[in-house]
């Protein structure tokens, strides 16, 4: 008898959590059941009424345990912290959870922060999220920051900073402000997250007229100032009559990706919405998506909705609602069902333009790359390309790029610059082609090239590149891009190959030749930056090559230096006072 089969005999009949195991040991599926031992036993009973999907998972299980709970809410709880732990394969889970950000107000400070963060800590802090986009919540931070003065730095300075100056910040550091008067910020701050902005409007509109009444008309002023900004920012927001609090919840199915969008209803009107892609629910109900949907955002998310209004009925509701302490609505008419058939409709345009988008992407790199491959006649798809670029200025700093595009896009780990020796103070690009090309490939095995290489210029460049290159490999293809038209220069051939007008080949090329050009000139601007940098403060006493490399690593220029203070110099590890004192006496003597 096998182990499943001895397993199976001792299934409990208790409400709890199975993991199933492969052969491997790893977890590929969390469930929850009622009674274990009905819930476990079906998967491997009667299997032909199963889907290919829970086929293709009992085919592969080899073992399993289970955790045995009071309670089925405890089972629902428990199975959404192992879901998130293991991320089983064959789970519906939200795409790419763990990257999530999520806006933190630090309560346990005395003085707390509003921050980014993508990890959710028991630090008594309270959490706003999950959300989606990462570019909408740093709008979202920024936004706050300008509405609420609160403090953004890590550690106490001892004196007001720059951010109290422009009003961003209220100096608790410099004991501009109670706690007690700072905590009314940090309150509005935290209603304000949660939607309830009639309220954070009536209670600054409360405290402004009593500042003024205290004749302490600078806080009334602030008051005002947020005051105006929250209604601003209100009367944006699409009223939405008699929805009360709630969270709509809509689905919609494109090609095998499936996509849950929640909109937040608070006081009737729509404070935002989050789009979340379902791994593994293509072949799953919409309810089933739905209630992973449910179970895996609200595990993770604060519920401030008093309502939950849903696309289809659930088999789970009882226990959703007992879990969650919140009503579950399917609604069929009305303002309710309007919400979630917006709900639905932003789903569907939501992986509509998805899709768009990644038709786009993949034209303009793997594309680009099969229609270069036919436009130049190449026996191997140009998969791997390496393109070279030379910068100087009057031949001094004389510097060569190198980037990588695989597959049509950038691989900016595999970039190489070079310090171009052969050439110092003489400009002379074919000669320095020829080092960087000989620097690069003299030691590559064919198996390391690439399958195309690129020169940022024309025939001379190319037959430049080519005298070294040919010395150590004969067949790798070599072509050299003309700066102007885009034309391409081939081997052995005298008349260039111009690409199409609005091909994508075409595209492809310029962004690698534009590329290069980037990375060429950003390393030659550094490297004449230091230089700069290197004879104008060789003359300094007590500065010497150290402290000249650590000074320009941390300010980044000349001017940065100039006007950093003593203190800020004496941030730079090597730096003492009398060197800084130094320093400063030798810009003041300059500008005398």
């Amino acid at each position: 008898m096998s182990l499943l089969e001895e397993k199976l005999k001792t299934l409990p009949d208790s409400p709890g959590v199975y993991l199933m195991k492969n052969a491997q040991g790893k977890i590929i599926y969390v469930g929850k059941a009622i009674v274990l031992k009905n819930r476990v036993r079906q998967y491997f009973h009667s299997n032909k009424n199963h889907s290919a999907k829970v086929q293709a998972m009992v085919s592969k299980i080899v073992d399993f345990e289970t955790i045995v709970t009071a309670s089925e809410v405890e089972a629902l709880i428990l199975e959404c912290n192992l879901i998130k732990k293991h991320r089983p394969r064959y789970n519906i889970c939200l795409k790419d959870d763990k990257s999530y950000p999520y806006l933190k107000l630090t309560l346990a400070e005395d003085f707390p922060r509003i921050i980014l963060t993508r990890r959710i800590e028991k630090d008594g802090s309270r959490y706003f999220g999950p959300y989606t986009s990462g570019g909408a919540v740093k709008e979202s931070l920024e936004l706050l920051r300008k509405l609420f003065p609160l403090r953004t730095c890590k550690h106490f300075q001892n004196r007001p900073c720059l951010q109290f100056h422009i009003k961003r910040c209220l100096a608790p550091c410099a004991n501009k402000i109670s706690q007690q008067d700072y905590f009314q910020f940090v309150v509005a701050v935290e209603k304000f997250l949660d939607g309830k902005t009639v309220e954070v409007e009536r209670d600054l509109e409360n405290k402004m007229q009593a500042a003024a009444e205290d004749l302490n008309f600078e806080m009334a002023a602030r008051f005002r100032d947020i005051l105006l900004a929250v209604r601003k920012i209100s009367e944006r927001q699409k009223i939405v009559t008699d929805a009360g609090n709630v969270d709509a919840i809509g689905l919609a199915r494109l090609n095998s990706e499936v996509c849950a969008q929640i909109f937040f209803v608070r006081e009737g009107k729509v404070i935002g919405r989050e789009n979340f892609l379902l791994n593994g629910a293509a072949d799953e109900s919409d309810a089933q998506a739905i209630l992973e949907f449910i179970k895996q955002y609200y595990s993770q998310a604060k519920i401030t909705a008093e309502e939950i209004l849903l696309p289809v009925e659930l088999n789970e509701e009882k226990i959703l609602t007992e879990w969650l302490k919140v009503k579950l609505t399917v609604p069929k008419r009305g303002v309710k069902n309007s919400l979630v058939e917006m709900a639905n409709e932003n789903a569907k345009k939501f992986l509509e333009e998805r899709t768009a988008r990644m038709e786009l992407a993949n034209a303009q790199t793997i594309g680009a790359v099969v229609d270069l491959q036919k436009y130049l006649k190449l026996s191997k798809l140009p998969r791997r390309m390496e393109c070279f670029d030379i910068s100087h200025f009057q031949g001094a700093e004389t510097v060569a790029s190198m980037v990588v595009f695989e597959n049509g896009a950038p691989d900016k780990k595999s970039y190489r610059r070079f310090k171009i020796n052969s050439t110092e103070g003489k400009p002379d690009d074919f000669l320095s082609m020829r080092e960087v090309t000989q620097r690069r490939y003299s030691k590559l095995t064919a198996e390391e090239l690439p399958d195309l290489i690129v020169i940022d210029g024309g025939i001379g460049q190319l037959n430049s590149a080519l005298e070294i290159i040919r010395q150590f490999h004969k067949d790798v293809p070599v072509v050299g891009l003309a700066k102007q038209f885009e034309l391409i220069f081939v081997e052995g051939k005298s008349d260039p190959v111009e690409l199409p007008r609005g091909s994508q080949a075409l595209y492809l090329m310029q962004r690698i030749r534009d590329e290069a050009h980037r990375f060429a000139i950003t390393y030659h601007r550094k490297l004449r930056r230091a230089r700069n940098l290197k004879s104008e403060l060789d003359n300094i006493s007590g500065i010497g090559a150290k402290r000249r490399a650590e000074l320009f690593k941390k300010f980044g220029s000349l001017q940065k230096i100039k006007s950093a203070t003593i203190d800020e110099l004496l941030e730079v590890p090597s730096m003492n006072r009398a060197a800084a004192e130094a320093l400063q006496r030798f810009f003041a003597a300059q500008e005398e």
